[in-house]
C-alpha cells in the first residue's frame, strides 16, 4: 500500500533515526503517525513533541535526536555537524513483512570475529522436514516434566496443601446450611517460566539455524509460553509463525519473514535492540534465557557486555549455548565472549540438536 506523502515523510524519518543507531519497534513507529495525526499537527514542534513521546530517545541521546529531527524537517544540514559522533552501527527491529531499509554500509571491518562481518547481506531459506530426530522425539517426551517451574501467586485445592483455602471451605459451609464437613486445603500453583531464545542467523552460524529453527519450534509446541528472535544484521521476532503446529509450515513461515539469513554478524546492536524495546523486556521477568551463537561478534564488545548485563538482570537463568563448544579444548576467545562470562547462568555446548535437547531438559534438574 502507498503511504500519503506526508506519512511517507514521517516513515522516513523513523529509517534516518534507525540508521544513525536508535533503536525503534514497529509499534513505536505507528504510534508516532497516529500521534502526528491526533495533533493536527499544528507546527513542526508538535510532530517533535510527538516523536519524544513515542520513539522514546534515550535521555543521554535527546540533543542527538533533536539535531536530526532540525536538520530532516528543517532541512538545516549544519545542524547535522552539530551531533555527536554516531554509532556506525545499528540493527533494525521487524515482527512483520518484509524489510524496506537498508542499514548503511559499515566503515570499520572490526576484528573481534575471526570469520564474522557486520555486512548486511539480504537473503532468504528454505528449510527441510525431519519428523523422525531422536533429540525432538526425546524433547517431546521429557519437556513437559522437566522445564523450570516458579510458584504463582494463585493457589489450587489440594487435600495435601499446606494452607487453608477459606474461599472454597466458607462455600462449602454456606452450601450445606452452616455444616462444616470438612475444612479445604490449597497450595501455591506452579507455572512453567516463559522460554526467550535468541537465535544467531548470521553466516557463521549457518550450518545450524536449520537444527536451531527446528527445536524453537518443538519447544513452542510444548512449553506454555516461548518467544523466540533471530538476528544477524537486523532482529526479528519469530514467535507468531513458530507457533503454527505443521513443522515445515512453521519454518516457511519463519524463513519468509526474516531477511538476513547467512549475513553479518552484529550480536551487541542487536542485543541492544532487544532490550531497548519495552514490550521485548518485559519477556525476559523470571524467564530462561537461551542464546544460541557462537559469539563471533565483529563489533564493539562493551554494547554486547551492556545488553548482557541488562539482559542477567531480568533473567531467572541466561545461558550462551556455542557450536564451538563441542570441543572440549574449546575456550572462548573472542573479546565479546570473555567479557560475558561472568554474567552467565552457563556457557554450553549447542552444536547439535541433542545437545540443545539435553541443555533444555537439564536447566530445572538440582543442582
Amino acid at each position: 500500500m502507498k503511504l500519503p506523502h506526508v506519512a511517507r515523510l514521517l516513515v522516513d524519518f523513523t529509517h534516518l533515526l534507525r540508521d544513525h543507531g536508535f533503536a525503534l519497534a514497529h509499534e513505536q513507529v505507528v504510534m508516532f503517525l497516529g500521534a502526528v495525526r491526533l495533533l493536527g499537527p499544528k507546527s513542526i514542534d508538535s510532530i517533535r513533541q510527538a516523536a519524544h513521546a513515542t520513539l522514546a530517545p534515550p535521555p543521554d541521546r535527546r540533543p542527538e535526536f533533536d539535531a536530526l529531527f532540525h536538520a530532516f524537517f528543517y532541512e538545516q544540514a549544519s545542524v547535522m555537524a552539530a551531533a555527536r559522533s554516531l554509532p556506525e552501527e545499528e540493527a533494525a527491529v521487524k515482527e512483520t513483512g518484509r524489510g524496506d531499509s537498508e542499514p548503511p554500509e559499515l566503515r570499520d571491518p572490526g576484528r573481534s570475529g575471526k570469520f564474522a562481518t557486520g555486512q548486511e547481506m539480504l537473503s532468504v531459506r528454505k528449510f527441510g522436514v525431519n519428523p523422525g530426530d531422536e533429540a525432538i522425539t526425546r524433547l517431546k517426551r521429557k519437556a513437559p516434566q522437566a522445564l523450570p517451574r516458579r510458584l504463582g501467586f494463585r493457589k489450587v485445592s489440594d487435600r495435601k496443601g499446606q494452607s487453608l483455602d477459606l474461599r472454597r471451605s466458607m462455600r462449602q459451609v454456606v452450601a450445606h446450611d452452616g455444616d462444616i464437613l470438612r475444612l479445604m486445603q490449597a497450595r501455591r500453583q506452579k507455572l512453567e517460566r516463559p522460554i526467550v531464545l535468541l537465535i544467531d542467523i548470521s553466516g557463521s552460524m549457518k550450518a545450524h539455524t536449520e537444527d536451531y529453527l527446528r527445536y524453537a519450534h518443538a519447544l513452542t509446541q510444548l512449553a506454555d509460553k516461548v518467544e523466540t528472535f533471530t538476528f544477524g544484521t537486523r532482529l526479528t521476532r519469530i514467535s507468531r509463525p513458530l507457533r503454527q503446529r505443521d513443522e515445515g509450515k512453521a519454518l516457511a513461515s519463519a524463513a519468509a519473514l526474516v531477511d538476513d539469513w547467512d549475513g553479518g554478524t552484529r550480536i551487541g546492536p542487536a542485543l541492544q535492540a532487544f532490550i531497548a524495546n519495552p514490550r521485548y523486556a518485559s519477556l525476559l521477568r523470571g524467564a530462561v534465557v537461551l542464546v544460541l551463537s557462537d559469539g563471533l561478534e565483529r563489533g564493539d564488545p562493551a554494547q554486547m557486555r551492556e545488553a548482557i548485563a541488562r539482559i542477567t538482570r531480568r533473567a531467572w537463568y541466561l545461558a550462551w549455548l556455542t557450536p564451538l563448544a563441542a570441543d572440549p579444548r574449546f575456550r572462548p576467545e573472542t573479546a565479546g565472549l570473555k567479557s560475558i562470562l561472568s554474567l552467565l547462568d552457563r556457557l554450553d555446548n549447542g552444536a547439535t540438536l541433542a545437545s540443545l535437547v539435553d541443555h533444555t531438559l537439564g536447566i530445572g534438574a538440582p543442582s
